[in-house]
């Protein structure tokens, strides 16, 4: 995934965690963003396609779904 130049992501591991653990996690982290923050969120869980994906979509947040393999999925996220 490329990051925008000069950002560096701020990565959340949700591997080995079970939904809704990946959708709280980020939940966290957007509490805590500056505008325009990017996050790499990694997940495990193939529900996290589904919740965080609706999750960015209702909330407005920029949000790119990279499938690694059949359980590993990565989210490039922009508050």
């Amino acid at each position: 995934m490329n990051e925008p130049l000069g950002q560096t992501a701020i990565e959340i591991n949700c591997m080995g965690k079970p939904c809704p653990m990946p959708l709280l996690m980020l939940k966290r982290e957007l509490k805590r963003a500056l505008p325009h923050q990017i996050f790499l969120l990694m997940s495990s869980d193939p529900h996290s396609e589904i919740d965080i994906t609706r999750y960015c979509e209702i909330n407005k947040i920029s949000c790119q779904l990279t499938k690694r393999s059949e359980h590993e999925f990565h989210y490039l996220i922009e508050s």
